[in-house]
């Protein structure tokens, strides 16, 4: 049984990683809904929350059908972290997690994120303000390190434990590899069969499928695995992967109906939660991973993202699902 404090999560939890501009509440629902164990909100700036930054202070609502839910931030500034911490500690989430891995460039000459990946003793005490700063557990999501040189997140491991951390999620990459090239779990390995470590150890990175979930978990020895960018418009992949991993067996691909019923249910949530002009408009970089693999399908997803109203992009969801429901559709 992993557990991160008194969070149980089951035997092998699968992830939802948190993603700037896609893990918001409406997304998160629909991963949930297909079998996400533990998820997280967006990064959130330190700062902004302080400054009562309306983007920030969104970006924490949590909804009691998440949990456990981890709300994540970042920054570079010891107090501010102190602060954000309070602030968060106020939304009751299940446990704070801290983002030392974005590589976006806006992020890290704040000296942020992946930034941080430079200078070891200023993670360990950013990391040490926010685990005094709360009783709730703390987890980290990291790299490698900044460069193919740098490549210290053994030490890293070793020491966040040390302060205090719950557990750790390990993107197989460097900063400088941002999301290119092939994710390397040989030292997420390591660290999960470092002696010291008495942490869960999540991996991260190209998880895209049942069969390599599968893979991985054996030959890394994870305690769980974190998955990104292949459960954009696909959130069905959780399931796939626990159906896999227990029987075997590969779960059919999700036919046209039920691409088409999450879509909407996504897209209700997103007007719901932030109004119809903005709900519709962030919406739109979700319909090509949803409706992937469909041949002849670039008129309607034109329709769906130059939709401007609510009621005509569910027309057109309900006219794709009458158009292409006897046609093949390859598998994600």
């Amino acid at each position: 049984m992993v557990k991160i404090g008194n969070i149980s999560l089951g035997e092998f939890p699968l992830l939802l990683a948190p993603m700037e501009d896609v893990s918001d509440p409406p997304f998160r629902a629909v991963c949930k809904e297909n079998g996400a164990d533990l998820m997280y909100t967006e990064f959130i700036s330190s700062e902004g929350l302080i400054r009562d930054a309306i983007k920030s202070r969104q970006k924490l609502d949590i909804f009691d059908y998440e949990k456990p839910i981890g709300i994540q931030i970042f920054g570079g500034d010891e107090e501010a972290m102190s602060i954000a911490t309070n602030i968060v500690n106020v939304t009751q989430p299940d446990l704070v997690d801290i983002n030392f891995g974005c590589p976006v460039k806006k992020v890290v000459t704040k000296g942020a994120g992946a930034g941080v990946l430079k200078d070891i003793d200023l993670m360990v005490r950013l990391t040490e303000a926010v685990v005094k700063s709360t009783d709730l557990p703390v987890t980290v999501k990291t790299r490698l390190g900044w460069d193919e040189d740098s490549k210290n997140i053994e030490e890293v491991a070793e020491r966040l434990q040390d302060v205090g951390i719950k557990a750790l999620s390990i993107h197989g990459r460097t900063r400088k590899q941002m999301y290119k090239g092939e994710a390397d779990w040989s030292l997420i390995s390591k660290v999960k069969n470092n002696s010291r470590i008495n942490i869960p150890i999540f991996g991260n990175g190209d998880i895209d499928s049942p069969e390599k979930a599968l893979e991985y978990k054996n030959r890394y020895g994870v305690d769980g695995i974190m998955i990104g960018r292949a459960a954009i418009g696909n959130p069905w992949i959780f399931n796939e992967i626990k159906h896999y991993l227990k029987t075997g067996e590969t779960l059919p691909a999700p036919n046209l109906e039920d691409r088409v019923e999450t879509a909407k249910k996504h897209l209700e949530f997103s007007v719901k939660w932030k109004g119809e002009k903005v709900g519709i408009y962030e919406m739109r970089r979700h319909y090509t991973n949803y409706f992937k693999g469909i041949s002849h399908f670039k008129p309607y997803r034109t329709r769906l993202v130059e939709g401007d109203s609510f009621q005509e992009v569910l027309n057109t969801l309900d006219e794709v699902k009458e158009v292409f429901a006897d046609k093949m559709i390859e598998k994600i």
